[in-house]
């Protein structure tokens, strides 16, 4: 079993102040607003989660494109990915410190969305009906 991929985040901690690249506040946006990212975040800040988990509860996201985002979001600082010396090995990912501040936000903007789905909605029908006129 590699140790090389067993703890990205822990390994991160400890960077030559020259090879950091400059992380802009849009990149930052577009990978927490990425098409799976939040439903892999939301899940992984109830508790550890392993992938198969993942895969059932973030509907639509196929295998490829899970292994991509929770690579990302580790990369990132978001995610901790623990392997267990077991066969199989067993595999979990867990929302970071930081994850969890996140949390807040984005329970807020779920929020906001399930309140105004139905509004946005008609919008969409009004204005829909007055281009075609």
């Amino acid at each position: 079993m590699s140790q090389g991929n067993s703890d990205v985040t822990a390994q991160a901690r400890v960077v030559d102040p020259e090879k950091l690249e400059v992380c802009t506040v849009l990149e930052v946006i577009n990978r927490i607003s990425g098409k799976w990212a939040i439903g892999i975040l939301l899940e992984a800040t109830r508790g550890p989660v392993r992938f198969t988990e993942l895969e059932r509860s973030v509907e639509g996201i196929s295998r490829r494109m899970l292994t991509l985002t929770l690579r990302n979001l580790e990369r990132d600082g978001l995610l901790v990915r623990t392997v267990y010396p077991t066969v199989p090995p067993k595999v979990e990912y867990e929302a970071t410190a930081m994850a969890k501040e996140l949390y807040a936000s984005l329970s807020g903007l779920l929020s906001w969305a399930e309140r105004h789905r139905d509004s946005i909605a008609e919008s969409r029908v009004v204005y829909d009906e007055k281009v075609s006129a």
